[in-house]
C-alpha cells in the first residue's frame, strides 16, 4: 500500500521589511560611551597630570599633618605650611634669588665644562681601541674614588675660591657622561656597522651617520645622571667656605637653628633638579627624534 499522501503545505518566506530612513537632518546623535570619555585627549591628560601630582601631594600633606598631630617634633620638622611661609619670605627680599644664582652658575659651569671634555674623549675611547688600552687602568682607579672624599684636595690646591667648587662640581660630573659615552659606542649594533661599511663609507663617514646616532640615547643617560651629581655636589662644596649658594643657605639655617629656612633650600634644590632634568629630556627628545618610540 501506498502512503497517504496528504495535502501540501507550503512555508513562505516573509518578505523583509525596508528600513525606515529618517529624513535628512533627523538623525539621532549616538550617545558617547563611557570608553569613548575616557580616550578623549584633554580628559587623558588630565588623569595622567593627577597619577602623577598623586604621590607629592600625599607627600605633602603627610608633611603638614605629621608635626601638627604630634608625631614627629616640629621643632625639627616644621608643618609645610611654615616651610612653604619661609621660602616665601626668602623669595620676597631676594635672598632665595642671590643663593640660587650662585649654585646655579658654579653647577652649569662645572656641568658644561664635564660636557665638552666627557663627550668626545668618550668617544674616541670607545672608537679607538688602543686609547681604551692606554688610558683604561687609568680611568679605573679614578671613577671608583668618590669626588666628596677629594673635596679637601681641590680645596688645598685651589683654594676656597669659586675655582675649587667648580672643579669638584667638574670632576664628579665628568665620570657618568664618560663612562655612558664608552658604553653607547661600543655597543653599538655591530650589524649597522657591517651594513655601513659595505656601503664603502669612510671612517668619518660611518662614525656620523652610524655610531654617532646610536649612541645618542645612551649619552644623554650619562649626561642626565651628571645633571643631577652636579647639583648634589655643589651642596656639599658650598658648605665649605662659601658666602652664598643653596648649600651655604641649608648649613646656615641649620647653624642658627632656622629650621623652616633650612628646608625652604631642600625644596629648591628638588625643584631644580627635577627642572634640569625634564630640560635635558627634552634635549634628548629632540636629538632622537629618529627614533621608533616603544609600543605601550
Amino acid at each position: 500500500m501506498s502512503p497517504v499522501s496528504g495535502p501540501t503545505t507550503r512555508l513562505a518566506t516573509a518578505p523583509a521589511r525596508p528600513t525606515a530612513t529618517p529624513p535628512a537632518g533627523t538623525e539621532r546623535a549616538t550617545p558617547a560611551r563611557p570608553r569613548d570619555v575616557l580616550s578623549s585627549r584633554p580628559l587623558r591628560a588630565v588623569l595622567a597630570a593627577a597619577t602623577k601630582s598623586a604621590a607629592v601631594a600625599a607627600l605633602l600633606l603627610l608633611w603638614e599633618l605629621a608635626p601638627r598631630l604630634a608625631l614627629v617634633d616640629r621643632t625639627f620638622l616644621p608643618p609645610f605650611s611654615e616651610v612653604a611661609r619661609a621660602w616665601w619670605d626668602l623669595a620676597a627680599d631676594g635672598r632665595l634669588a642671590t643663593h640660587a644664582q650662585a649654585s646655579l652658575v658654579r653647577s652649569f659651569s662645572g656641568f658644561g665644562l664635564a660636557v665638552v671634555v666627557a663627550v668626545p674623549l668618550g668617544l674616541l675611547i670607545g672608537w679607538y681601541r688602543p686609547v681604551a688600552d692606554l688610558l683604561g687602568p687609568l680611568l679605573e682607579v679614578f671613577r671608583n674614588t668618590a669626588a666628596l672624599a677629594l673635596l679637601p684636595v681641590f680645596v688645598l690646591l685651589l683654594g676656597i675660591g669659586e675655582t675649587s667648587k667648580i672643579s669638584i662640581v667638574l670632576y664628579a660630573c665628568t665620570w657618568p657622561i664618560l663612562l655612558n659615552t664608552i658604553s653607547a659606542v661600543g655597543n653599538v649594533d655591530p650589524t649597522l656597522v657591517r651594513l655601513a661599511r659595505s656601503m664603502d663609507l669612510s671612517a668619518p663617514r660611518l662614525f656620523q651617520k652610524v655610531i654617532l646616532p646610536a649612541s645618542v640615547p645612551t649619552i644623554f643617560t650619562g649626561i642626565r645622571l651628571a645633571g643631577a651629581v652636579s647639583i648634589l655636589v655643589l651642596v656639599a662644596a658650598e658648605m665649605i667656605g662659601a658666602k652664598a649658594g643653596l648649600g651655604y643657605l641649608i648649613n646656615a639655617s641649620q647653624y642658627n637653628f632656622a629650621i623652616p629656612e633650612m628646608y625652604a633650600g631642600i625644596i629648591t634644590i628638588s625643584a631644580i633638579g627635577v627642572l634640569f632634568n625634564q630640560l635635558l629630556v627634552a634635549v634628548e627628545r629632540r636629538l632622537s627624534s629618529w627614533r621608533v618610540p616603544a609600543a605601550r
